[in-house]
């Protein structure tokens, strides 16, 4: 785009937005030239903060005429680059759309806007005294939930109720035309109450990383709050039987969440940046486990099936030590306060003096997870990383997630190339054995192009021209080549 041309659609845009929605001056464009990755930078021509749905349609609307590419976003904190516009394109900064629009006591669905955070929402539900709950990431409160559904992440009832995406309850989209359009039940519903059972249009929106159109609410359904919940942690010494119990634990179904850290997180929780080698006597995994019941009996009756895996793990030879409730750990120390409640901010690992953070995150086989556990660490440890690593297991055991975790120096070159070079390691090593990448960066779809069934690929394209001919919509995301236009 020429700067004659960016200007006019400048003008037009401030026409249609107001003045104060259209960001141009350099200071305020470079907080969306980056993320936290070892992405390089790219600036963004300009950037838009619609707030209302006719706003964001209106924009679509001057940016397809004008041929402006157009990235969303809302906190920013995706650590995959996907939030980085293309050099001189568009940001569509939705956190001005924040608005809670209803919750449905009864059915259990709130309608949100894409800048409703999880803290927003979690206040929202304890001010109005709703006994719903919802699942939390590990990511800061501060960010969408609107973006984790659509990414299809993952949350603390994940094991219980599966990834993000299944939480959906129908979408309200504005498409690349600027026309507008529900999916799922809001289709022909007053409820937004599921995906089904009309042809699940939805799945057009989702993991497709802002290539389809923007969604401007979302249907997200909650869950019964119980009144009685416990959380606990189980120091173990050996990765795989960590592994091995989050299998058993999963097909028990007696816990909200089983999850699990490797070492290098206790020691950056205790303040050490750069963590070491482990000392051989120290714990290589603690599990984090959440069980919860209707009456108190119901929990202690968790309680002793879970002190009953545990017992069957120890007599097959894993050593593992007796749980520790949050309350107790926090007493003991009082950073471990971090985990006494969701959402959290893990500040070790978003905020240390670095500033660096990447991860290839995938999804796959629990019976696989002890194989990539291997490689992957021995990935990490040759390339001079403390291997973090965060998994658990999904939709009660049918699938995990194995994600390994990365902390480095933003300003120093070395070591973003040296965490790229990692990267690509770990996504071949994840991909042999059947584990595929979530919230997928673009140089990972380039990575596993070759792998793809063709089929798909072709599809995917078809879907795209059909959609979005003018290729403007996230433009860097989910590269593919659609006929009549590169990708």
């Amino acid at each position: 785009m020429t700067n004659g041309t960016l200007e006019r659609a400048r003008a037009r845009l401030v026409e249609a937005l107001g003045a104060e929605a259209v960001v141009v001056e350099t200071g305020a464009l470079d907080e969306y030239a980056s993320d936290y990755t070892e992405e390089a930078p790219r600036r963004p021509g300009l950037a838009l903060r619609p707030a209302r749905v006719e706003e964001v349609q209106a924009l679509v609307r001057i940016a397809s005429e004008e041929g402006l590419s157009l990235t969303v976003r809302v906190a920013g904190s995706n650590v995959g680059g996907l939030a980085i516009p293309p050099e001189g394109g568009a940001v569509v900064d939705l956190r001005r759309m924040n608005r809670i629009v209803e919750v449905n006591r009864e059915d259990m669905v709130a309608v949100i806007e894409p800048g409703v955070t999880w803290e927003q929402l979690k206040a929202h539900l304890l001010a109005e005294k709703i006994p719903l709950r919802m699942g939390y990431p590990l990511s800061p409160p501060d960010t969408s939930i609107v973006a984790n559904c659509l990414l299809d992440g993952l949350g603390n009832l994940s094991m219980r109720y599966g990834a993000m995406a299944d939480w959906i309850g129908g979408l309200e989209v504005v498409l690349p035309d600027g026309s507008l359009c529900r999916t799922g039940a809001p289709a022909l519903s007053p409820v937004w109450f599921g995906r089904g059972p009309l042809p699940d249009l939805s799945g057009l929106f989702v993991c497709s990383q802002g290539t389809t159109g923007i969604v401007t609410k979302l249907g997200f359904q909650l869950w019964p709050e119980p009144p009685h919940r416990r959380r606990t942690f189980i120091l173990m010494y050996d990765r795989n039987g960590a592994f091995r119990a989050m299998r058993e634990l999963a097909q028990r179904m007696i816990c909200d969440d089983v999850g699990g850290l490797s070492w290098p997180t206790g020691k950056m929780l205790f303040g050490v940046d750069k963590p070491g080698a482990r000392d051989p006597g120290e714990p290589e995994f603690f599990l984090y486990l959440d069980l919860s019941g209707q009456s108190a009996r119901e929990l202690e009756l968790r309680a002793e099936v879970l002190g009953e895996v545990l017992d069957g793990l120890r007599r097959e030879g894993f050593e593992l030590e007796q749980p520790l409730d949050v309350p107790t750990l926090v007493r003991l120390n009082p950073r471990f306060s971090k985990f006494a409640e969701f959402p959290t901010r893990l500040e070790f690992l978003v905020d240390h003096p670095g500033g660096g953070l990447s991860w290839v995150g995938t999804y796959g086989p629990l019976s696989r997870f002890e194989a990539y556990g291997d490689r992957g660490v021995a990935i990490m440890e040759r390339f001079g990383f403390a291997p973090i690593l965060v998994s658990r297991p999904m939709k009660g055991g049918h699938f995990g997630v194995m994600r390994f975790i990365a902390t480095f120096d933003k300003q120093s070159a070395e070591e973003r190339a040296r965490v790229r070079e990692m990267s690509g390691e770990l996504v071949d090593a994840g991909v042999e054995l059947g584990f595929i990448p979530y919230k997928t960066p673009p140089w990972v779809v380039e990575r596993i192009r070759s792998r793809l069934d063709p089929g798909f690929l072709a599809t995917l394209a078809r879907v795209r021209a059909a959609l979005d001919p003018r290729g403007l919509m996230a433009p860097h995301c989910w590269p593919v080549t659609a006929p009549g236009r590169q990708g």
